[in-house]
């Protein structure tokens, strides 16, 4: 049965959602078992320590650009049709968005895809922190943060189109694409080297870089075959939380569709990685102030990411894989704001975060 003949029966919808859950298994799975986190990355960088965390982070990186770029060449995918690159874009919210967003993976100990992974984990940490994160999300969509995210967005913006595309803007094209994605493998593979020979580390960087070229490759194939109009968007998770909080607490719940089972499909890969690493374990808060510290990260990334127009995986791998000038401006930011607040809160305090914490495992 081909895919048009599959929708037909079962509906746009249904089968982005089916779709969407297969994605996410394979981003959970890969994510957890290497401990992938943009939050880690960051410090190891900042810290002049390039080991495991940047060589993951940098392997799925260069991964999702390589599987994107390839969609394009052999014409699976067609970025102009993508929000990213079509419609008019924010340059002051990419970069003070991708600020804001910085600063609160490091006061949350981790990025939002990471409190998901985590709190099928067994952390209550990062399942608060995440609750916290989806509630300031929607606020800053359509509720109270809204007027801010649109004055803030209004400062500085770029219409869509090739004014909106790096790669039309530096004249490199989807080839050039292509060898910059496999210039950062190269570099990725030599710092993996560097800091050892862990297979997770290979295979679940390169696996969750690949989900991300996945969903976009398979909302693009659905939306070529579909007789509605469908959306092509790429792994995320501000939007989506924001979606599944309001289908928790509104009527009418959002439609279905790809974020419907992609949010649920990253729980389940998460804690199906865990089962493997025998990773499940509960843990809480020890005291007052790191309770207060992960809720402020919380809503600094809520909103960061509804101004930047993604998290560190929707705008900084998945915006970022099809070359979306804001995309990268809000990944620049998310690598300053967060080794500005590393240096403001932590370093200067004496209370460096080992590297085992940076990505929320036993942090306090």
């Amino acid at each position: 049965m081909n895919i048009v003949a599959i929708i037909e029966s079962y509906g746009e919808k249904t089968v982005l959602a089916w779709g969407g859950l297969i994605v996410g298994l394979m981003f959970g799975f890969f994510a957890q078992r290497s401990k992938f986190c943009l939050r880690a990355a960051t410090l190891e960088f900042w810290h002049h320590n390039f080991g495991e965390k940047i060589s993951v982070w940098l392997l799925a990186f260069s991964s999702a650009v390589i599987g994107v770029q390839l969609l394009i060449l052999t014409g699976h995918m067609d970025v102009a049709v993508t929000r990213q690159i079509s419609a008019t874009g924010s340059i002051s919210g990419a970069l003070i968005g991708g600020l804001l967003f910085g600063s609160g993976m490091i006061l949350a100990r981790g990025c939002a895809s990471r409190l998901l992974i985590l709190s099928a984990n067994g952390n209550l940490r990062a399942l608060l922190s995440g609750l916290i994160f989806a509630v300031t999300a929607q606020a800053a969509l359509g509720g109270v943060l809204a007027p801010w995210r649109e004055v803030i967005s209004g400062w500085w913006t770029v219409d869509g189109g090739s004014a909106r595309n790096l790669l039309a803007i530096v004249g490199a094209g989807h080839f050039g694409g292509l060898v910059f994605g496999l210039i950062w493998f190269v570099a990725a593979l030599y710092f993996s080297v560097r800091s050892g020979w862990g297979v997770w580390k290979w295979v679940g960087g390169v696996g969750a870089g690949l989900a991300v070229a996945a969903a976009w490759g398979f909302n693009y194939w659905v939306s070529k075959n579909s007789f509605e109009v469908v959306p092509v968007q790429g792994l995320t998770f501000s939007g989506p939380s924001a979606e599944w909080l309001m289908r928790v607490v509104a009527s009418p719940a959002p439609e279905i569709g790809f974020n419907f089972g992609m949010l649920p499909g990253v729980f389940l890969g998460s804690f199906l990685g865990a089962w493997v690493g025998q990773d499940f374990a509960l843990e809480g808060f020890k005291d007052g102030y790191s309770m207060r510290r992960y809720i402020a990260g919380a809503m600094l990334m809520g909103f960061g990411a509804m101004l930047a127009g993604g998290c560190a995986v929707g705008a900084g791998i998945t915006g970022g894989s099809i070359f979306a000038l804001t995309a990268w401006l809000a990944l620049a930011g998310m690598w300053v704001g967060a080794g500005v607040t590393d240096r403001l809160i932590d370093s200067s305090s004496g209370c460096v975060t080992p590297v085992h914490a940076a990505v929320g495992d036993k942090a306090p």
